[in-house]
Formats: C-alpha cells, sequence, structure tokens
C-alpha cells in the first residue's frame, strides 16, 4: 500500500495573491487546504465544480454563498455546493486561519 504523507509544519506556504497564502495536499478522492486570509485582502467572487467543506479555525468571516451571507468564527462549518458563486472577506483585524475539504481533488492545491 502507498500511503501519501506531507508535513504541513515543514511545508512552505503557497502565496495566491496579496493577504491569501495556502498549503495544500491531496488524497485519491479528496483535496484538503489551510488557508490564511489576512484583514484587508481582496475577496474575489468565484466557483468551481467541486464541493468544498470549510471549517474556521480562527478569526471572524463573511462567507457569501450563492447571495446568502454567513458570519463564522472558530468552529464553525459551511459547505459550499459545486458550481455556486462564493468568496469570504475578513472581519475584523485577526488573520482568519480555515481549513478546506474538496472534492473531487484540486492537483493545483497539492504540494
Amino acid at each position: 500500500m502507498d500511503i501519501a504523507k506531507i508535513d504541513w509544519s515543514k511545508t512552505d506556504w503557497t502565496h495566491v495573491r496579496t493577504g491569501v497564502d495556502r498549503k495544500g495536499f491531496s488524497g485519491t478522492g479528496a483535496t484538503i487546504a489551510i488557508n490564511r486570509l489576512m484583514p484587508g485582502h481582496e475577496p474575489r467572487p468565484h466557483s468551481h465544480p467541486h464541493e468544498q467543506i470549510a471549517y474556521i479555525i480562527s478569526g471572524k468571516i463573511k462567507f457569501v454563498v450563492g447571495g446568502e451571507e454567513h458570519i463564522l468564527g472558530p468552529g464553525s462549518v459551511l459547505v459550499v455546493p459545486p458550481n455556486v458563486e462564493h468568496w469570504g472577506e475578513v472581519i475584523g483585524d485577526e488573520p482568519v486561519m480555515n481549513l478546506d475539504v474538496f472534492t473531487p481533488t484540486r492537483p493545483e492545491y497539492s504540494s
């Protein structure tokens, strides 16, 4: 059996754009990504064919999914259905750390 693994504590962040950094890892059926969102980053509405489950580790974020606003803080979980426009915006001065799970995999997110 071939087991894939990484140590995220030893993995560099991938710069996505100003105020947004990411680390990602994929198995055969899903991708997991940790995101670091800084206050003042530029929100960018987008959609993709993947289901996305977002878990907020720290900070506070306004998540807009299909035009509906959701305020999320530590411990909150939100599901973004495939092909639905969504985006997030940090609320306050604390960076947001969130963990996303995507299915199917997103090879462009892998380390």
